[in-house]
């Protein structure tokens, strides 16, 4: 697939079917989360497939999603932000949020490559998720994805993007053209 498309094709999808993904196309969209930007080259993010049934239910709870609870993988995106905030005190904060924003699109960009169908999920309950996946309490849990194959019966819509003129602006902010 182009990047053009995969981009503009890109959306969060509630309805799986039943058909299993091969693992390995979501451990090569795992692979290209490496080639994101990282501040310092220092790479914090940890990601963990999960594949057992019972701990797929448990992170639908966490999240109080229960279309989590249908698919036959899900993957959880962690940072461990040490390093950074080492190397950059105050600042890597910003940059922890930077660099996995850019790992977990290219994730999700290699997911619709491959046509599978996933869903951003930020509102859960930490520790919960922590509990479930034994993640240590000082590595943050930044988002987890449900992936599987859209379920044909219910097609979700693409919605409608915002136009480019209401997001781009020239020399300041507010200035809708150039020369203006």
């Amino acid at each position: 697939m182009e990047l053009d498309k995969a981009i503009q094709s890109r959306k969060s999808v509630k309805k799986f079917s039943k058909k299993k993904p091969d693992w390995r196309k979501i451990i090569e969209a795992i692979d290209s989360a490496r080639y994101s930007p990282m501040a310092g080259n220092i790479f914090s993010l940890k990601f963990i497939l999960v594949s057992d049934k019972e701990k797929i239910q448990q992170l639908s709870k966490a999240s109080e999603q229960e279309f989590i609870a249908d698919v036959q993988y899900a993957v959880v995106v962690c940072s461990n932000p040490s390093r950074t905030l080492n190397a950059y005190e105050e600042r890597g904060e910003n940059y922890l949020r930077q660099q996995t924003g850019a790992a977990i699109q290219n994730f999700l960009l290699k997911l619709e490559d491959f046509g599978l169908a996933t869903c951003w999920i930020g509102h859960f309950v930490d520790d919960k998720v922590k509990n479930i996946l034994k993640i240590p309490k000082d590595v943050n849990v930044e988002a987890f994805f449900p992936i599987g194959y859209e379920s044909k019966a219910a097609k979700t819509k693409q919605k409608r993007k915002i136009e480019l003129d209401r997001v781009l602006f020239f020399e300041e902010y507010g200035k809708s053209r150039i020369g203006e």
